[in-house]
């Protein structure tokens, strides 16, 4: 059984996050010959990001039982480590996890939106196409990431007591991969959610996503998690900050019909 509660937190905002929103814009300035040569794993938080996980910090202890928690998990890339630092958990005892780490972009970490364009224009339409089981060159697809590390990690957390409350301070596509995982989503709705400019249906920086057995109005427990709620602590208009019912869904051999008619046949014979 999995733990009561499980709370995943993405990072606060990172010298990555600054360069590549910048490069997106027409603006490399950022991409210094120094920033080239570190690996995405040693960026840093900004001066933002560290007032982030402060906020994040306070919020989880304002609301959860003081931010005491059973097992506490962390990436082990820098800036992952910085934001958990940051939230100043009491009695807080890290264990860094390398398979917590952000998904490998391959080929494609850490360069200018312009050399990606140049570089792999047709690699990335793919992306388009089918955002769950696209694969950058050399890296790993969403798909890829549900299959091994978060597999792995989720049998990590079934072995700890089943009233434990456990957070886990991770990246923004691995969170996106262990909600595909926990909600049991169809790469149709990943891909849905994926697209979505909606502010509520993104995952930003410091995000808090909580995951609980326990029904917040009658505190009954249930065998799996059923209820979930997303919180951004410190831009709390980016998100619902309401408890939702997990729908996990099934399919009936008319609802596979109609999924699959959805795409045209090109080949008949």
């Amino acid at each position: 059984m999995m733990p009561l509660n499980l709370f995943l937190v993405r990072h606060g905002e990172s010298e990555g996050n600054i360069a590549t929103k910048r490069s997106r814009k027409g603006d490399n300035s950022l991409h210094t010959p120094e920033y080239l040569a570190r690996h995405s794993s040693s960026w840093r938080l900004t001066d933002k990001g560290i007032e982030q996980a402060k906020t994040a910090g306070y919020w989880i202890k304002e609301h959860f039982y003081g931010g005491e928690f059973q097992a506490h998990y962390v990436s082990a890339y820098l800036r992952a480590m910085e934001t958990a630092a940051h939230f100043d958990l009491p009695n807080a005892q890290w264990r860094m996890e390398s398979h917590l780490c952000e998904r490998n972009w391959g080929d494609m970490d850490v360069m200018t939106d312009k050399e990606r364009l140049r570089l792999f224009s047709r690699n990335l339409d793919r992306r388009d196409a089918e955002s769950f089981f696209w694969r950058p060159p050399n890296g790993e697809s969403i798909a890829d990431v549900c299959a091994t590390r978060v597999y792995r990690h989720i049998s990590t957390l079934h072995r700890l007591p089943s009233t434990s409350n456990v957070v886990m301070v991770l990246h923004g596509e691995l969170m996106w991969a262990f909600r595909a995982t926990l909600e049991r989503m169809s790469p149709a709705k990943f891909a849905e959610l994926d697209a979505s400019t909606d502010s509520f249906d993104r995952i930003h920086n410091c995000q808090v996503i909580q995951y609980s057995r326990r029904d917040p109005v009658t505190n009954e427990t249930a065998s799996c998690y059923k209820w979930m709620r997303s919180v951004c602590p410190s831009e709390l208009s980016k998100s619902r900050n309401t408890w939702e019912n997990i729908q996990y869904f099934k399919y009936t051999n008319v609802d596979l019909h109609a999924l699959v008619a959805n795409t045209t046949r090109l080949i008949s014979g």
